[in-house]
């Protein structure tokens, strides 16, 4: 019987041994997944950013340059909520971001021929819509307006708040080919863009976010997510870890918000509204 036993136990020995890697491996991670929640609603004709409210499963996006200075409030169905009429203009609204007091940043900064002298951020309280000031700026490092094309590096479609700042992500329209990145102070008034950093992409970035964590930055172009994690500085994200993500079918996407650490949602210009989880 003793015999018996050793011998049990030396088999399970080395079956463990030999199996230990399946046995005591961590569970795999969920797979990523990228998914249609909805068109959005026929007022939202070309969606351009977006945050994520409090209220669970609640946005805030608005439409691009040309159209009414409102802000839309809707559900994951896609459904109209409530429509915010700003005594604002909407020369080109281009994203959106939020602070953690729950002001509301509206970027109108779309600068395609990077010769706007009137570029605004306003600034809204998301429980009086009606108070809204403007944080207006010119970029440090543009002399001419505008410049030579292969030098026209200074339209800005992507933007987030931390810690008391505002960081702007251009979108490169002379060489295609470099993200600058940005600083302005959240206050309102008259400021100077401060480049801080630049970042070598070939894509044309539509928007930006940062995770409630501050663990990661997403930036955002056609179809595509860039996320950067293992930064030492949200100033610095892209000098973090870099991840490309494709987003098959999405089209023109414009709007990216952080929903919780790990899930995005996103808007596009062609009228759908996504959630991208990972």
């Amino acid at each position: 019987m003793i015999k018996v036993t050793t011998v049990m136990v030396a088999t399970l020995a080395l079956m463990a041994y030999l199996f230990r890697d399946t046995l005591f491996q961590a569970p795999a991670a969920a797979p990523a997944t990228f998914e249609r929640l909805a068109a959005l609603p026929r007022e939202v004709r070309e969606s351009s950013g977006i945050v994520v409210l409090p209220q669970d499963g609640h946005y805030l996006t608005h439409n691009d340059a040309g159209n009414r200075p409102y802000l839309y409030k809707l559900n994951e169905q896609g459904q109209l909520l409530q429509t915010y009429k700003l005594n604002l203009k909407n020369i080109d609204w281009e994203d959106l971001t939020m602070d953690d007091s729950g002001y509301i940043y509206i970027a109108d900064t779309g600068n395609n021929d990077n010769d706007r002298r009137d570029l605004a951020i306003y600034k809204v309280n998301a429980s009086n819509m009606s108070d809204t000031q403007p944080i207006r700026y010119t970029y440090e490092d543009q002399e001419k307006y505008p410049p030579k094309k292969k030098e026209r590096n200074f339209d800005v479609e992507a933007i987030f708040w931390h810690s008391g700042s505002l960081y702007l992500i251009s979108r490169d329209r002379g060489r295609r080919e470099t993200a600058k990145v940005y600083r302005l102070p959240d206050t309102p008034g008259n400021h100077q863009a401060k480049l801080i950093g630049s970042h070598k992409l070939k894509a044309q970035v539509t928007g930006a976010a940062i995770s409630p964590d501050r663990q990661t930055v997403v930036l955002l172009s056609d179809e595509k997510l860039h996320l950067y994690t293992g930064f030492d500085s949200p100033a610095a994200f892209y000098e973090g870890t870099y991840e490309e993500v494709q987003l098959p079918g999405a089209g023109q996407t414009e709007g990216v918000a952080f929903e919780n650490d790990r899930t995005l949602i996103i808007t596009s210009e062609g009228g759908n509204l996504y959630r991208y989880s990972r």
